[in-house]
C-alpha cells in the first residue's frame, strides 16, 4: 500500500501483483489499487462504499413494509461490510479471510451475486414511502 504514495504508480505499473501478493487479482485487489492509484484511489473506493451505505440506508428508511426494510438492510450491510472487511484484511487490521472486494475482485459468482442484490435494492427504491399501519 505504501509504495503507491499519494497519486500511485499508474495503471498497470504495480510490482506487487508479480508474485509478491497471494491472490492479487481477487482477495488483495485493494493493495493493487493502492499501489497503482495511490491514496487518492483508495480514498475513492472507500468513499464509494460509504455512498453505497448512505443510499442503501435511505432506501431502507423509505421501504413500505418490514420485509422490504429487512431485505434492504441485509443487502446494504452485506455489500458494505464485505467491502470493509476486505479493506481491513488488506491493511492487516484483520486476519486473512478470503472475502472478495465487492464489484472489484476477480470472480464471476461474487460479482453476479452483488449485482443481483443491488438490483433488488434498486427495486425497493421505487416505493413511495412507509405504509402507515393501523
Amino acid at each position: 500500500m505504501g509504495s503507491g504514495g499519494f497519486t500511485g504508480l499508474g495503471l498497470g505499473a504495480s510490482k506487487q501483483k508479480l508474485f509478491f501478493l497471494p491472490e492479487a487479482s481477487s482477495d488483495f485487489i485493494f493493495a493493487v489499487i493502492g499501489e497503482e492509484l495511490g491514496l487518492l484511489g483508495t480514498c475513492l473506493v472507500t468513499f464509494a462504499f460509504l455512498v453505497f451505505f448512505y443510499r442503501g440506508i435511505k432506501i431502507v428508511l423509505r421501504s413500505p413494509d418490514r420485509f422490504g426494510y429487512y431485505l434492504g438492510l441485509g443487502i446494504t450491510l452485506m455489500v458494505v461490510l464485505q467491502g470493509f472487511i476486505n479493506i481491513s484484511m488488506v491493511l492487516a487490521m484483520m486476519p486473512t479471510k478470503g472475502i472478495a472486494l465487492p464489484f472489484m475482485s476477480q470472480g464471476g459468482s461474487s460479482l453476479l451475486l452483488n449485482l443481483l442484490a443491488t438490483g433488488i435494492l434498486l427495486n425497493l427504491s421505487h416505493h413511495d414511502g412507509p405504509v402507515e399501519s393501523s
